[in-house]
C-alpha cells in the first residue's frame, strides 16, 4: 500500500495509506509523539474526537490503538498564513469555529480547562527540566520559575474575571490544522488533542495568533484590529444564530464586537504562555526535528511584548 508522510506536523507523525492514485480512498494513521501523554489526555481526545465526529465537524474515526489513531482523509488543502487573512476564507473558519463552539451550548458547562492545563504545564518544566536541586535552572532567557507562577497567578486573577464563555474549544487551530475543500466550500478542523471545555476567547486569541506561523514566526502578521472585527463579526453573527436559533436575522451590536475584540486579545497572552511551556517541554523530549527552544522563547517575548498593551484594552461599559 502506497503512504505518504506528512511532515507538517509538531506534535505527532501523520502518515496518510491509499491505493487510489488520486488519494480518494486515504485514510490518516496517526502515531502519537515521545513523551505526549505529559501534554496529552490521550482518552479525552478520543472522546471529543466522537462529539465533533456526531455533530458532522470531524472525519470518521476508524480505530484507535495504544500510541495512535487511524482516521478519514479530508480532501483539500491546509491553511498557511496566506489564506487565513483571505476574508473569504476567514470567514469560514469563523464560522465553522461557531459551529464547535454552539456544541452542547445550551447545557450545564464543565469549567475551563485553560488554568488547569497552564499549571501543569508549568509544574512539568519546573519538574522535568530542572536539575534535581532545589531551585529549577531554565535555559537562559527564559524567565525563572518564580517569574512564571506570579504571571500565571496574574493571568488567572485577571483573565477568569472578563466574563468570557466557556464553550467546546479546539484550542490548538493553527493554519495546518484547518483544512479548506474548495469543491464543497467549507472548512474542517483537525486534530483534537488539545480540544476541551475552556474560553470562547481563549480559543479566538489562540487562532489569531496563529497568524503569525509556526516554522517561521512573524508576529508582524498577527490580524489588525480591522481585520479582527471583521473576523468577530462573521463569528458572532454565526454564534448567535446557532445558540439563539435565529437563522439569518441575528444582529451583532457594537458594544459585542467590542467586548470580544477586548477579552480575545487578552486571553492571546494565555496562548503564548501555554505555548511557551509547551515549547520547553518538547524540546525536552521530541524526537521531531524542530527548535522548540528558539520557539518557546519566542512565545516568552512575544506574551511579554503585548501584555501592557493588552492590560490596557477596557471592555466597554
Amino acid at each position: 500500500v502506497p503512504s505518504q508522510l506528512f511532515t507538517d506536523g509538531i506534535t505527532n507523525k501523520l502518515v496518510a495509506c491509499y491505493t487510489d492514485e488520486g488519494m480518494a480512498d486515504a485514510l490518516l494513521v496517526r502515531v502519537y509523539g515521545r513523551k505526549t501523554e505529559l501534554l496529552v489526555d490521550r482518552e479525552t481526545e478520543l472522546r471529543n474526537f466522537q462529539v465533533l465526529r456526531a455533530h458532522g465537524c470531524a472525519p470518521d474515526l476508524y480505530c484507535a490503538f495504544q500510541n495512535g489513531l487511524c482516521y478519514q482523509f479530508l480532501p483539500g488543502i491546509a491553511l498557511g498564513p496566506d489564506h487565513v487573512r483571505d476574508p473569504h476564507i476567514f470567514r469560514l473558519v469563523a464560522r465553522e469555529m461557531a459551529r464547535v463552539h454552539a456544541i452542547h451550548a445550551n447545557g450545564s458547562l464543565p469549567r475551563p480547562i485553560l488554568w488547569q492545563k497552564l499549571h501543569k504545564y508549568l509544574s512539568l518544566v519546573k519538574t522535568e527540566l530542572s536539575p534535581k536541586v532545589s531551585n529549577a535552572s531554565l535555559p537562559r532567557d527564559v524567565p525563572s520559575p518564580e517569574a512564571l507562577e506570579q504571571e500565571l497567578a496574574w493571568m488567572q486573577e485577571t483573565l477568569s474575571q472578563l466574563g468570557s464563555p466557556v464553550v467546546l474549544c479546539h484550542n490548538d487551530l493553527l493554519c495546518k490544522n484547518i483544512i479548506y475543500d474548495r469543491t464543497r466550500e467549507r472548512v474542517r478542523f483537525i486534530d483534537y488533542e488539545y480540544t476541551g471545555y475552556n474560553y470562547q476567547a481563549f480559543d479566538i486569541g489562540n487562532h489569531f495568533n496563529e497568524f503569525a506561523g509556526v516554522k517561521e514566526v512573524d508576529y508582524g502578521l498577527y490580524p489588525s484590529k480591522e481585520t479582527q472585527l471583521h473576523w468577530l463579526h462573521s463569528y458572532l453573527q454565526a454564534y448567535k444564530e446557532l445558540t439563539q436559533g435565529h437563522p439569518g436575522d441575528s444582529q451583532v451590536s457594537q458594544e459585542e464586537l467590542e467586548t470580544l475584540y477586548v477579552q480575545v486579545n487578552k486571553f492571546s497572552l494565555a496562548s503564548h504562555f501555554l505555548w511557551a511551556c509547551w515549547g520547553l517541554i518538547q524540546d525536552k523530549y521530541s524526537t521531531i526535528d524542530f527548535n522548540f527552544l528558539r520557539y518557546a522563547k519566542l512565545r516568552f517575548k512575544q506574551y511579554f511584548k503585548m501584555k501592557p498593551v493588552v492590560t490596557a484594552l477596557q471592555v466597554p461599559k
